[in-house]
């Protein structure tokens, strides 16, 4: 009969039993035999029953981003990992922004959700989760939560479209205001804003076409012209030459598409304020003659209507300055007509090179005329100058020598008032005449001066061997009276009438005698004879007068 040991008793069956001197390791089965660890996971073998079905069902689950598919699984707390990355990913994206969400952000957000499905989708796979829900209604219900990300996406896109275009509309309207405030201050000051409201406008036409804000941008840039040309509409014409400029530049930096119409309508009423700012500007000095307005109309539109009109316009002012030079105060109108002329000469084009001579003529008429009142307002320095230069200008003017008499009785009177009482005669009196003798008893030469009924200058050398007087009386008592001397000489004939005379020395040695004037009258049926002559300073270095002798009559004729 054959024998079977028995596991664990002692002392029975080979191998199993305990020699003498042996201990028996703690914990150790018999024979010093360690049984195996238990496993670290579940046992390899077959999915459990219906493990695809769910797999898929929770997959689909975890992509909703809800943590369903976790919890289709049982593992509520990594359905959390879910529900914190859709809270945060919610937190940012909305409310929906005009620049989107981070690219950073939806890539991490969709890693998480298909690493949460994946997870899922692994634990129902090989886990058995008792009786869960039916597969196939799990995987249809994931199919539609799913939609919930999807969806959630296209509203967020149509609401972020939204949010563009409101921002977009925020943007027109910022341009809008700019516009508003820069209309009530001056063009100057208020470019900038026009500026900046232009660039806003540009911005939402060229680059965001489409967009509810670009299709109102046509409207706004009619009411941008309409305001910044608010001058040119109110016939301040001068006022609207700047903004009207600036807006012929719009279309440098705006799409000429965008614009319309509205790219080459500045140009005509900026010709009109051109031509009527300058005409209105004529007759004046310096910026405001106009020059410049009109230079830019014959520089920018030369075949404009207006530009044809600047001829006559400037034609017509000259006329009216030269007929004020007899009603008004002729030296004012002068300079106006000297700017005339001065416009004449810088305007470009050859079709005014004919008003060169009118405006010409217009400034000399207004010289004289100058001249003239200058002397009968009694400044007689001014009536010297004005006149003297106009006989040296203009040495072909038939009143060229009416302006010398006029210019040396203006000089006399300088000195000696009754001389400018009246403008000299322009022509010489008939009737008798009488001689005047002048002789020069001094070293050097002398000029005398002489108005009256005829008015004249005449010029006497010095006398060679003549000497200054010790004094007034021995003057008086010697002059031109010196036997055997040959003193200079001139002789007038004039005819009778008061006169006024000026001795004029002009050489460095007699630089410090002073002028000298006197007065006479001539009278009919006399000659006369004068003598200069120059008398030493005193003691005392005092400059004394050239003295002449009074006129005296030399014979009588009766």
């Amino acid at each position: 009969m054959e024998s079977r040991d028995q596991p664990g008793a002692p002392g029975t069956g080979p191998g199993f039993g305990t020699e003498p001197g042996t201990e028996r390791l703690p914990g150790a089965a018999w024979g010093g035999f360690r049984p195996p660890p238990p496993p670290a996971g579940p046992p390899a073998g077959p999915p459990p029953p219906g493990a695809a079905p769910r797999a898929l069902a929770a997959g689909l689950l975890g992509l909703s981003g809800l943590g369903l598919g976790h919890l289709l699984v049982r593992r509520p707390r990594r359905a959390a990992v879910s529900w914190a990355a859709t809270g945060i990913f919610l937190l940012v994206a909305l409310p929906a922004d005009p620049d989107g969400v981070p690219g950073a952000l939806v890539a991490a957000y969709l890693l998480v959700l298909v690493l949460a499905g994946a997870d899922a989708a692994r634990i129902a796979l090989r886990t058995d989760t008792g009786r869960p829900p039916r597969p196939l209604i799990a995987a249809v219900l994931g199919l539609l939560l799913l939609a919930v990300p999807v969806g959630g996406a296209f509203a967020y896109g149509s609401a972020r479209d939204e949010a563009v275009e409101q921002e977009l509309l925020g943007r027109l309207e910022k341009g809008d205001v700019l516009v508003a405030k820069a209309a009530k201050s001056p063009f100057a000051l208020s470019r900038p804003d026009y500026h900046r409201a232009l660039t806003l406008y540009r911005e939402l036409g060229e680059r965001h076409q489409g967009s509810r804000a670009a299709a109102l941008v046509p409207a706004r840039l009619q009411a941008y012209y309409d305001t910044v040309a608010a001058p040119y509409r109110a016939k301040e014409h001068c006022e609207a030459v700047a903004p009207l400029t600036y807006l012929r530049t719009v279309p440098e930096s705006v799409d000429g598409k965008l614009l319309g119409d509205l790219a080459g309508w500045p140009d005509t009423p900026l010709a009109e304020s051109l031509y009527a700012c300058g005409v209105s500007r004529l007759g004046g000095t310096g910026t405001s003659s106009g020059g410049e307005e009109l230079g830019a109309l014959l520089r920018t539109f030369p075949d404009s209507a207006q530009a044809g009109q600047v001829g006559p316009a400037i034609s017509a002012t000259i006329r009216k300055q030269v007929a004020g030079l007899r009603s008004g105060d002729p030296c004012t109108v002068t300079e106006q007509l000297r700017g005339t002329r001065t416009l004449v000469a810088a305007l470009p084009g050859t079709s005014l090179s004919a008003l060169e001579p009118q405006a010409e003529a217009g400034v000399r008429d207004g010289v004289y005329a100058c001249g003239v009142d200058e002397f009968t307002h009694e400044r007689f320095a001014e009536a010297r100058q004005t006149l003297g230069d106009f006989a040296d200008t203009y040495k072909e003017d038939g009143r060229r020598k009416q302006a010398r008499n006029i210019a040396i009785a203006a000089e006399i009177a300088e000195d000696r008032p009754a001389a400018g009482k009246r403008l000299p005669r322009s022509g010489r009196p008939g009737g008798a005449r009488m001689e005047l003798v002048i002789s020069n008893d001094a070293p050097s030469g002398v000029e005398v001066l002489y108005t009256g009924p005829v008015t004249g200058t005449v010029k006497l050398k010095g006398c060679g061997g003549c000497a200054r007087y010790s004094s007034e009386a021995a003057g008086s008592a010697k002059s031109c009276r010196a036997n055997g001397r040959s003193y200079p000489k001139v002789r007038l004939s004039l005819p009778a009438g008061d006169y006024h005379f000026l001795y004029k020395r002009g050489s460095d040695e007699e630089a410090a005698v002073d002028n000298y004037t006197s007065g006479t009258s001539v009278k009919p049926g006399y000659s006369y004879t004068s003598c200069t002559y120059v008398v030493e300073q005193d003691k005392y270095g005092l400059d004394l007068p050239l003295l002449p002798d009074p006129l005296e009559p030399a014979s009588a004729r009766r």
